[in-house]
């Protein structure tokens, strides 16, 4: 079985990593007639292809400037950061070795058999977050005082944000992808016809600490999706360091991902070899990969200027609110 573990250790660039694992993947896959390893191949020669060429991104990035200068005119008392990023190679094998390792499990518990090929190939085709990009606001104490008040009008301004998106971005060769029905909006601030298009985190009383607001739009130019994920500044924070925090999350999917006493090994070849690609993935030692512009003193402490472990920063906007720089009153 091929991983990519096997091709971290040679020193060589992220580029040649992607390509020569994929190239092996697609030999063995069309050797042992795998059907799931021929979507992985696939799959990764997409990621390969938004790491390697720029233009299309350079482009993506102007039509999300444009939003941004849109805002800057539109809402002159919020402060707001636009960032973007590609999903981080090891993220992305992660991601899609989980997919198949969650569906088959979950499916065994509840039908004591195995998921036909097509469902398990109609699961794999859901990555809508490669690309993804963040906007968050904030409405400085110099406008209003009172925190919950502050908070409240804050949640008003992020939903008349979502509210126009969709469509200022349809504008400029983005298509809105149906949410179909996961977590639809129940705030009376979302207009009825975003709705189905949004991923609602805040208004639906899922009951986490979680929020957020979540779009996906295929680009027609590029024929890629990218997800965005609007928040206020405290939600922010609360995803970022917080009680919500990615580190949390990632150890609950790896507790996920982990499971597998209910599978008996060697009946699925498809949860088999995914279960071990994530296992490996796991136990990686950061500081002992040889790639090319990466460099690990530990697995906390990581210089990462490739897109093998953080990501790929694509666009960095930060605008202050006018008037801003009269807190000190």
């Amino acid at each position: 079985m091929i991983t990519l573990n096997d091709y971290l250790y040679s020193g060589d660039t992220i580029f040649r990593i992607l390509r020569n694992y994929t190239v092996d993947l697609k030999k063995e896959a069309k050797k042992n007639h795998n059907e799931i390893d021929l979507i992985h191949s696939n799959f990764l020669i997409q990621f390969r292809e938004l790491l390697e060429h720029n233009d299309f991104l350079t482009a993506q990035s102007q039509k999300i400037r444009d939003f941004y200068k849109y805002m800057v005119q539109e809402y002159p008392l919020l402060a707001f950061t636009f960032k973007g990023r590609i999903k981080s190679l090891i993220r992305a094998e992660e991601k899609f070795n989980g997919y198949i390792v969650e569906y088959i499990y979950d499916y065994y518990e509840k039908h004591h058999t195995y998921p036909p090929v097509p469902d398990l190939r109609e699961k794999l085709s859901c990555f809508r977050d490669i690309i993804a990009y963040r906007l968050v606001i904030s409405l400085p104490k110099c406008h209003i005082r009172d925190d919950k008040l502050r908070e409240e009008e804050e949640i008003k301004y992020l939903y008349r944000i979502a509210n126009v998106l969709p469509g200022f971005l349809e504008e400029r060769g983005f298509t809105a992808e149906p949410a179909k029905g996961v977590l639809e909006s129940t705030s009376p601030f979302m207009d009825e016809a975003v709705k189905p298009y949004y991923r609602d985190y805040i208004s639906n009383g899922s009951g986490g600490s979680y929020q957020s607001l979540h779009i996906t739009f295929y680009d027609n130019c590029s024929r890629s999706y990218m997800e965005v994920q609007l928040r206020t500044k405290k939600m922010d924070d609360i995803a970022e360091i917080g009680a919500a925090n990615h580190q949390a999350y990632e150890k609950e999917q790896e507790r996920v991902r982990a499971r597998r006493e209910a599978i008996p090994e060697g009946e699925c070849i498809y949860f088999d070899e995914a279960y071990e690609r994530g296992m490996r993935l796991l136990g990686l030692e950061l500081k002992d990969l040889e790639v090319n512009m990466f460099a690990a003193v530990n697995n906390s402490l990581i210089n990462d200027g490739c897109g093998l472990y953080r990501g790929r920063l694509i666009l960095p906007y930060e605008h202050l609110s006018r008037f801003q720089t009269d807190l000190n009153d």
